[in-house]
C-alpha cells in the first residue's frame, strides 16, 4: 500500500479545525468475569494462562447458559462514573449489540445502549505546561470484552492472506467500562497533546480507584481516537475516522497528529474522508483502513432479555462517592509541592507513569529526590533495555532499602547500582545482595591507610604537591585507592585521610 500524502501539521491547522472524540475501554480487575463465574486473574496470570482455560458456558454462548451480573463490576463502574463527574442512573439496562463477533460464542455483545450506568460528566486534564482543559463526558457504560483471534498462515498476522484463525475465549466476558466523550472542540494545535493527556487522566483515575491495572500495552486500557476536520469558518462537522486500540500514550498522540495531517491533505486535494475504523501501525507511525464505521442502527440494539435493570440504591452511591480518592490533578499538584519538585522534575515522574511507585518509595523511607533519581534513572534504563515496565523489576520497598544503605555509608552510588542489578536478578533484598557479593564499602581506616600508602609509594611526587597547596593532586591517589579497593572505598573518606597525612 502506497504511503499516504501528509500535509504539514501547521499548514493543516491553518486550513482546518480539528474536532476530537474518544472512546476508552477500561478492563476491570474483578475476580470473575462480567456475566459468568469464570476467573479473571491479574495481568501476569491472565497472559500465562493456556488458551480457552479461563472460560465458563456463558462465555462460550452454550445453549441454556444464562448471564448473571458481577456485583463488584457494577460497584467499580459506579465509582468510575462518579470520579468522572457523571450522574448515576437510577435505572440502567443492558442491551444486546448485534454484530458478527467471531470471538464471542453467542455472536452478540452484552453492552449498554440508551440506558448507561453513568452519563453527563466531565474530567479535567492537565497538559505538560500546566494548562487545564475540561473534557466533556457523554457516558460511561458497562459491557463485556470479546475474545482474541490469532490469524495463522499469512505473512502479516492479519486476517488478509491467513489460512485459518484460532479463537481464544479467555478474554471473552472480561468486564469493561467504555467511556465516551462528547465532541471536543477548541484543541487546535494542541489536539495531539490533549489526546495523550486525556488518556493519561483516565489511567490515573482508574488506578487511583484501584479498579484496573490500566496498562495500555497489556490491553487493560484501550483508546479509540475519533478525528475529523472542518474548514475554517464553517460550522458543519467533517467526516470522522476512528483509530482503534492504540497501545501507548505516545502512540495516541502520534495517531491523532497523523490523522489530522492525512485528512487535511485529502481534503485539500478535493477528496473526501471515508467514515471508517483505522488501524495504527507503531512501526511506521501510520494508520491504514479497517472497516466502514457502523452507526448505532447497524448494531440492531435491543434490551437484553436475560438481565434485569441495574437499580443502585442511593445509599450505595453515597457510600462510593464518599470513598472516592483525590482527583489526579489536585493530587499531582499537592505532591509536587510536598516533594519540592520543579515542574520539569515532576514531569519526568508523571509522564513516565511512575507517580505511584515514587510515592510508595517515599512512603517506605526514601527522600523524594532519591526516589525520583532511582526510578527515572537507572531503573528506567534497565527496564527499557529489558523491554519491561520499571515496576516489574523491583519493588518500591527494595528501592527505599537500597537508598538507605547508601545514606548509611554502606554503599557508594556505584556499588548501589551493582546491588540493584543483583536484586533485579532475583538474588534477594539489597542487604542480602550486599552480603552475598561482599559489596559493602570498606570502613576500616587501617585498610584505607594501607592502600593510600601503597598509592603514595607508587607516586612519590604527589605528596609534595599536596603539601605545596596543590590539593587537586590528591585525585590521582584517590583513583589508585579506589581501583585497589575495587570501588569499595568511600572516596570522601580517602580524601580526608590523604589530607590528614599531608598535614603531618
Amino acid at each position: 500500500m502506497a504511503a499516504a500524502k501528509l500535509m504539514d501539521f501547521d499548514k493543516a491547522l491553518e486550513l482546518f479545525e480539528p474536532v476530537l472524540g474518544f472512546e476508552v475501554h477500561v478492563e476491570l480487575n474483578t475476580n470473575t468475569k462480567m456475566f459468568s463465574d469464570a476467573p479473571n486473574p491479574a495481568n501476569e496470570a491472565f497472559h500465562a494462562a493456556e488458551p480457552n482455560t479461563l472460560i465458563a458456558p456463558v462465555d462460550l454462548g452454550l445453549p441454556g447458559s444464562l448471564p448473571v451480573v458481577n456485583e463488584t463490576a457494577i460497584r467499580s463502574s459506579i465509582s468510575l462514573g462518579l470520579a468522572l463527574g457523571c450522574s448515576i442512573a437510577e435505572s440502567s439496562r443492558f442491551a444486546r449489540k448485534n454484530y458478527f463477533y467471531p470471538d464471542l460464542g453467542k455472536n452478540y455483545q452484552i453492552s449498554q445502549y440508551d440506558e448507561p450506568i453513568a452519563y453527563d460528566g466531565s474530567v479535567e486534564v492537565e497538559l505538560e505546561d500546566g494548562t487545564l482543559i475540561t473534557i466533556p463526558i457523554e457516558r460511561a457504560h458497562m459491557e463485556e470484552d470479546a475474545g482474541k483471534l490469532t490469524h495463522m498462515g499469512g505473512a502479516t498476522g492479519r486476517i488478509q492472506g491467513a489460512e485459518y484463525s484460532l479463537v481464544d475465549y479467555n478474554r471473552a466476558g472480561v468486564p469493561l467500562v467504555e467511556i465516551v466523550t462528547n465532541i471536543i472542540y477548541g484543541t487546535e494545535h494542541r489536539a495531539p497533546e490533549v489526546a495523550k493527556a486525556y488518556v493519561q487522566a483516565i489511567r490515573d483515575i482508574v488506578r487511583g480507584l484501584g479498579i484496573s491495572e490500566a496498562r495500555l500495552e497489556r490491553g487493560n486500557l484501550r483508546c479509540d481516537a475519533n478525528v475529523s476536520l472542518r474548514p475554517r469558518g464553517t460550522d458543519k462537522l467533517g467526516t470522522r475516522t476512528e483509530t482503534k486500540n492504540v497501545n501507548s500514550m505516545r502512540s495516541v498522540e502520534r495517531a491523532v497528529k497523523y490523522e489530522i495531517q492525512r485528512q487535511a491533505q485529502i481534503l485539500a486535494d478535493g477528496g473526501t474522508i471515508t467514515q471508517e475504523t483505522r488501524h495504527w501501525h507503531e512501526d511506521t507511525g501510520t494508520t491504514s483502513p479497517g472497516r466502514p464505521k457502523s452507526d448505532a442502527d447497524d448494531y440492531r440494539y435491543f434490551p437484553e432479555p436475560d438481565l434485569l435493570p441495574v437499580e443502585p440504591a442511593a445509599e450505595l452511591i453515597e457510600e462510593l462517592l464518599a470513598a472516592l480518592p483525590e482527583q489526579p490533578v489536585a493530587r499531582r499538584r499537592r505532591l509536587m509541592t510536598e516533594w519540592g519538585f520543579t515542574d520539569l522534575e515532576f514531569q519526568d515522574v508523571r509522564n513516565g507513569g511512575l507517580l505511584e511507585v515514587v510515592e510508595a518509595t517515599i512512603a517506605a523511607g526514601a527522600a523524594p529526590a532519591t526516589a525520583r533519581k532511582w526510578w527515572t534513572g537507572e531503573i528506567s534504563r534497565l527496564a527499557n533495555a529489558q523491554e519491561k515496565e520499571a515496576t516489574e523489576l523491583i519493588s518500591p520497598e527494595n528501592v527505599a532499602a537500597l537508598q538507605q544503605l547508601v545514606d548509611a555509608g554502606t554503599l557508594t552510588d556505584k556499588l548501589a547500582r551493582q546491588v540493584l542489578e543483583g536484586v533485579i536478578a532475583g538474588e534477594g533484598t539489597p542487604q542480602e545482595v550486599v552480603n552475598a557479593r561482599g559489596l559493602a564499602v570498606v570502613s576500616d581506616d587501617g585498610a584505607l591507610i594501607a592502600a593510600i600508602d601503597d598509592a603514595l609509594a607508587a607516586q612519590p611526587d604527589v605528596m609534595a604537591k599536596i603539601k605545596d597547596g596543590k590539593v587537586q593532586a590528591a585525585g590521582a591517589v584517590i583513583g589508585a585507592v579506589m581501583k585497589a579497593m575495587k570501588g569499595q572505598a568511600d572516596a570522601a573518606r580517602v580524601r580526608e585521610l590523604i589530607l590528614e597525612r599531608a598535614a603531618q
